[in-house]
This record gives C-alpha cells, structure tokens and sequence, in this order.
C-alpha cells in the first residue's frame, strides 16, 4: 500500500465539495493508496503523470522517485482539469528558467 500526499489545491478542491461528493473522493484516493480505481497515464506533455477519474472530477498525480508515495498535486472538474494543469505546469516550469 502506498502512502497519500495531497497538495493544499487539492485538500481545498476535496472540502469544498459536499459531502457526498467529498466521500467518493475520499474513498477513491484509498483505493488509490492500493492502485486501484480508474487510473490512466497521461500523454504529450503530461506523460509522465497520472489521472484518477471520479464522476466528473479528475485528481492528477505522481508516483515519488521510490514509488513509495503517490503525489496528488491537482484536482478540477473533468472540463477544465487537462487545460488548467498544463498551463500551470508551463507557468512552472517558465518560473523555473528565471531563476
């Protein structure tokens, strides 16, 4: 079983649901934890990441370099989630070259 790690967006994304919805979720990131539930690798510029698809929302995650722990970094309704991750990571990796 791997350990769990959400990103404060995604603990936000998760309570600002109602309950209902916040318990799929809940239970869906401890199915994760077994590597289980509707996972799918990313492609193009995402490849090297994962989603975890629950109803309408996604949560977008990585495996840490031991494997041991899976990295829940974003979360957002299935219509904007692809989009808006992306031009974060860009926003991100443009951040970066600054420095």
């Amino acid at each position: 079983m791997k350990r769990i790690e959400l990103s404060p967006q995604v603990a936000s994304f998760i309570r600002g649901h109602s309950p209902e919805p916040r318990q799929r979720l809940r239970v869906a990131l401890k199915q994760l934890s077994r590597e289980r539930g509707e996972i799918k690798p990313l492609e193009g510029r995402l490849k090297n990441y994962f989603r975890l698809r629950v109803g309408n929302d996604r949560i977008i995650f990585r495996y840490s370099a031991t494997g041991k722990i899976i990295q829940c970094i974003f979360a957002e309704r299935r219509d904007l989630v692809y989009e808006v991750f992306e031009q974060l990571m860009h926003a991100r990796l443009l951040s970066r070259e600054d420095e």
